[in-house]
């Protein structure tokens, strides 16, 4: 189950929403009604997860079990700190073994079979390596990837981690825990949430009509921002890389990159603006996930900017462990190299995001190694923003594509002719071309035009407006097939 889609929307989010606040008014009592209404909420976060798949509900359940467990292993007034730091080692041990066998087994068996039994390789060993085509010769049974794992799992491993530093007050309550992890605004594709941001919220949180007001504005642009412009967008990109990608001419390819690169961020920020603004709805306040990153001026500033939730995981829990920069220069580079090869593997099993993650750490290096007093002595904003989203957007390409060689090929058709009937006017049809225009003054080109918030009729209009968007949003999902989420592959 998606948000974006009718029975969540017509459904679902209603029950959830009457239940949260109906059955609480007929119990006294302020701590009564909040443990009521986590639980209401657990329920209804069991039953969301449940939609993508029972059998994997048992694994979210297992790793919820685990990781609280994993608190009182490494909780500073258990235990002594030689048991404390084994214990957390185990649990990440652990959490990372999941997310291997569920991520990257299929990658393992692919090469396996590849180096093993190379007579077998239909493309020939170099190229079932680059594609990873397994050949089927070991049997081993392909492993589906369960929706979220990567997302709930990081939250998990931060919570040990955090109480291990004594950062965080341990969870005796393990209802609770299981809340935090499985609440299903954030539990499929984040923001990835830090406990000790809501640890306080999970046992009192103060609902109120402004801050359920301020979560349907946001959760409807969220809607909007999916429905309207990332599918669009998506539909129009999925038709040109499903075409012989040897025949398109350099229009069409870049009408497919530059659409994929706006599908990506309508996609992903407009989830992460519906995950805020239901967390609001029920009282929560979770950190924002995006600052509109294609107005970022350098790739340090892009990835301050995209993802930050992720970003700010790495940060805390890979590069200042690591040392940071703390150390020598080269010490720094190394680290910021680590953590952007974790992060490209993060997003799955494939060489694409393996190359995606190492080519931004490179980028970012030789950016703080060369080009940041050029940047901070020549100033040309404009220039450098246009660099940026050139190079985001080519490595976007790489993101896409289901293997590097069809990344490659991708790439090259950017600077070559095509065939006739394959340029760019071939897709771009009016309600294409309206849309891409709205996605580009909409990644931080509007946002900056003054407006009082204070202003009635501002206020008003920011109303209607957001009506307007529901209602489109519904019709759009009522008369359309195509929804699907970019994320949920991660």
């Amino acid at each position: 189950m998606v948000f974006s889609s009718l029975l969540f929307l017509l459904c679902f989010l209603p029950l959830c929403l009457g239940a949260y606040y109906v059955i609480p008014c007929f119990f006294k009592g302020r701590t009564e009604e909040h443990r009521l209404q986590n639980s209401i909420l657990l329920t209804f976060s069991i039953l969301f997860y449940a939609f993508g798949g029972v059998k994997y509900l048992a694994l979210m359940l297992f790793v919820i079990l685990l990781n609280w467990a994993g608190g009182f292993s490494v909780s500073k007034k258990r235990h002594k700190d030689g048991a404390r730091k084994f214990f957390l080692v185990l649990v990440i041990l652990l959490n990372i073994g999941i997310i291997f066998f569920f991520k990257y087994f299929n990658l393992f068996t692919a090469v396996l079979e590849t180096l093993l039994f190379p007579e077998l390789a239909t493309g020939g060993r170099a190229v079932n390596l680059w594609t990873l085509t397994g050949n089927g010769a070991l049997g081993w049974p392909e492993v589906v990837l369960p929706i979220g794992i990567s997302f709930y799992t990081f939250q998990a491993m931060s919570y040990v981690i955090d109480v291990y530093r004594d950062e965080a007050q341990l969870q005796t309550d393990i209802f609770k825990f299981a809340l935090y992890i499985s609440f299903f605004p954030q539990l499929i594709a984040g923001p990835i949430v830090q406990y000790r941001d809501i640890e306080r919220q999970l046992s009192a949180r103060q609902e109120s009509v402004d801050r359920f007001a301020a979560g349907i504005r946001r959760f409807t642009f969220g809607l909007a921002k999916k429905v309207l412009i990332a599918n669009t967008l998506g539909e129009m990109v999925d038709t040109i890389w499903a075409l012989d990608l040897t025949k398109i001419g350099a229009s069409a390819a870049w009408l497919g990159a530059i659409g994929y690169t706006f599908q990506i961020y309508y996609d992903f920020s407009g989830y992460s603006d519906m995950a805020i603004g239901l967390g609001k709805m029920f009282g929560f306040e979770f950190k924002e996930n995006f600052n509109y990153p294609y107005q970022s001026v350098g790739i340090t500033d892009f990835w301050r900017r995209w993802h930050m939730s992720l970003s700010y995981w790495f940060r805390q829990y890979v590069y200042i462990p690591l040392g940071g920069n703390r150390g020598s220069q080269l010490a720094t580079y190394r680290n910021l190299f680590l953590v952007f090869l974790l992060t490209g593997i993060w997003h799955g099993a494939n060489w694409t995001f393996f190359i995606w993650g190492v080519a931004y750490g490179i980028l970012i290096i030789f950016e703080k190694a060369v080009l940041k007093d050029l940047y901070d002595r020549f100033r040309i904003k404009t220039l450098i923003r246009l660099v940026t989203f050139f190079i985001v957007t080519i490595l976007w390409i790489v993101f896409r594509a289901d293997n590097i060689l069809l990344a490659k090929t991708f790439i090259s058709r950017l600077f070559m002719k095509g065939s006739e009937g394959f340029n760019a006017l071939s897709f771009l049809t009016g309600k294409r071309l309206i849309t891409l225009i709205l996605a580009i003054l909409c990644a931080g080109i509007i946002q900056k035009i003054p407006l009082s918030r204070k202003s009635r009729i501002v206020k008003l209009a920011t109303g209607v407006f957001t009506l307007v968007l529901f209602a489109l949003s519904i019709i759009f999902l009522v008369n359309g097939t195509y929804n699907p989420f970019i994320y949920f592959q991660f």
